[in-house]
């Protein structure tokens, strides 16, 4: 056990992970993510495994191995502006599509500074999935 706090959010370090129906090597595999740096909430712990959900709810035990401390966010909305500033009239400065995997820099209580590629700027957090509503971050 870790004593971090439960739920929390995690990604996937590799470009593959299986999810598990128990906390065992000998459960059978439930799901496996084969997205680099997708973000996980963790809603469980049991000695060296997490129970592990994506933004649709799927997912399973993970081993803590296959887990990195990153955070990273996933865009949910078909086309998001990121902005220069963290409000509504700012600049926008990149734009992110669905499904777009992005580092987490920083969160506020109702926008987040995200990077991909290169890029980086302000959303608002409705646009994402790895980061809770009054979160804080850096």
């Amino acid at each position: 056990m870790t004593h971090l706090p439960v739920p929390r959010y995690v990604s996937l370090k590799g470009t593959q992970g299986y999810a598990r129906r128990g906390p065992a090597l000998t459960q059978r595999i439930d799901w496996v993510f084969t997205r680099n740096g997708m973000p996980l909430r963790i809603t469980g712990e049991f000695d060296h495994w997490r129970r592990v959900e994506d933004k649709d709810g799927l997912g399973g035990w993970m081993h803590y191995t296959l887990l990195s401390g990153a955070r990273t966010v996933i865009v949910t909305k078909p086309m998001v502006d990121l902005r220069a500033l963290p409000e509504q009239r700012a600049p926008v400065t990149a734009r992110a599509e669905v499904n777009v995997i992005a580092r987490l820099l920083s969160a506020r209580e109702s926008w987040c500074r995200i990077g991909a590629d290169g890029d980086s700027g302000w959303v608002e957090k409705t646009a994402v999935w790895g980061v809770d509503p009054g979160e804080t971050l850096g």
